[in-house]
């Protein structure tokens, strides 16, 4: 009977350590980065859409010519904003539910649909033919976020100042996945043109680097759902710990009695 206890408590023990367990080829990533990674040019354009917020900022060697292209934030304006901003803080512009912005001198203007490079080189081209000659033109969306969701270590929006993110990169933002995270099937969703769209993507596999969802676009939303083994056991795996703990307990137990 204690020979029965003691290879019980054994086989318990085991099962225990085997379920915690992950193996090798679930949790690491880019498995064949060695042999598949693409040379290609990668592909990225951060295309301005709707309710995009625009910082556009104009310089010339005689900043006075093209001050009027430059609207700032007054002192007055930034308490009715709830202080957003220090003086001098350029004012965004929105692109409005048509595509467009209404940008000084010029007028309407459209933006959605248009990278930045695209809108630079457009606004830039503009104002050199017909108002500063030298005119050099930035643009940044200055409204940009992400939004991690599931099994990582610290979910969540985040709001970037830069416009050119990576899949990679923001996970690591979030605190990288956790171990119950399933690596083989990330969902990003996304807007296009309006239409919520999703794409599953294989973090252990290198292909996905050369597709149009390796780096993210504003607004985009990234889901990591639990492994199988994590869904099957229904939060089994969280408490392995505490089983291997109770199961050496048992042994402890088993092993006293065996010896009386």
């Amino acid at each position: 009977m204690k020979n029965k206890l003691f290879k019980a408590g054994l086989f318990v023990l085991c099962i225990t350590m085997m379920s915690s367990c992950v193996p090798k080829k679930k949790i690491l990533y880019l498995q064949d980065i060695d042999t598949s990674l693409t040379t290609n040019e990668l592909n990225y354009k951060s295309l301005i859409k709707k309710d995009d917020i625009l910082r556009i900022m104009v310089t010339s060697e005689n900043m006075e010519l093209v001050q009027p292209f430059n609207q700032f934030i007054s002192a007055t304006n930034q308490s009715s904003l709830n202080g957003a901003g220090q003086q001098g803080q350029l004012f965004g512009y929105l692109v409005d539910n048509n595509g467009e912005i209404v940008f000084p001198v010029i007028g309407s203007i459209e933006a959605a649909g248009k990278n930045r490079e695209e809108m630079t080189e457009f606004l830039q081209s503009l104002l050199r033919e017909k108002f500063v000659k030298d005119a050099v033109v930035d643009v940044r969306i200055v409204n940009f976020k992400v939004t991690v969701l599931g099994e990582v270590n610290r979910p969540g929006t985040f709001n970037l100042d830069y416009n050119r993110i990576t899949l990679l990169q923001v996970i690591g933002q979030a605190g990288d996945l956790t171990i119950y995270g399933n690596r083989k099937n990330i969902t990003v969703l996304r807007d296009v043109d309006g239409v919520q769209t999703s794409h599953r993507v294989d973090l252990t596999n290198s292909d996905f680097i050369d597709s149009e969802f390796y780096y993210l676009q504003q607004n985009d939303v990234v889901v990591v759902e639990p492994n199988y083994a994590q869904v099957q056991a229904a939060g089994f795996n969280r408490n392995a710990s505490l089983f291997v703990s109770i199961a050496s307990v048992l042994i402890s137990l088993i092993v006293i009695i065996s010896r009386n």
